[in-house]
């Protein structure tokens, strides 16, 4: 079955090619991946935090993460090359769907004091970064089995140049942006 997202984004196909005047359908930008970073960086002194990070993480995403690990040694912070770091998941087709249409639709509303995502925080690209202070947004997570409050990293890849183009997809799909005063 397809993910009701995917099957949104084929209508939001037709108002963008109508909207940017785009000659060919290749040029309508498409959502490529969603990458889902969290830093551990308390992973020097204990090994079970990043273990901790990855099970929360596996289940946000539905996905195995992988450990990122230093590149440099820093000796002020006692890390060394090759120590873990974090932990990422890159999630694309059907499960990058599916994680951004529970984004959108329940885990963007829980977040305290929401008024909306900044439109500023575009690379230049087209792709789209922003943070997260708690996991515990996710309704997937147990509040009560939480031992440490970690935040995230979400970056959102698009097919397209522009800001401009990868903003109205996004917004198109219901993404919860901070709305623009006149």
């Amino acid at each position: 079955m397809e993910p009701r997202l995917k099957t949104k984004y084929k209508e939001v196909r037709k108002k963008l090619k109508k909207e940017f005047k785009y000659k060919n359908e290749m040029q309508i930008p498409n959502i490529k991946k969603i990458v889902v970073n969290m830093g551990v960086g308390d992973a020097i002194k204990d090994y079970k935090n990043i273990e901790a990070a990855m099970k929360d993480l596996s289940i946000i995403t539905g996905q195995k993460p992988r450990i990122n690990k230093a590149r440099k040694s820093i000796a002020n912070f006692k890390l060394r090359d090759g120590m873990a770091v974090g932990t990422s998941v890159t999630l694309r087709r059907a499960m990058m769907w599916e994680f951004l249409d529970r984004f959108i639709s329940v885990t963007a509303p829980r977040i305290k004091d929401f008024k909306g995502f900044k439109t500023s925080q575009f690379d230049g690209r087209g792709n789209y970064n922003f943070g997260l202070r708690e996991q515990f947004i996710f309704p997937e997570i147990d509040i009560e089995k939480v031992q440490v409050i970690r935040g995230m990293n979400i970056s959102i890849t698009t097919s397209n140049a522009t800001d401009e183009e990868a903003e109205a997809l996004l917004r198109e799909l219901g993404f919860p942006f901070k709305k623009q005063k006149k």
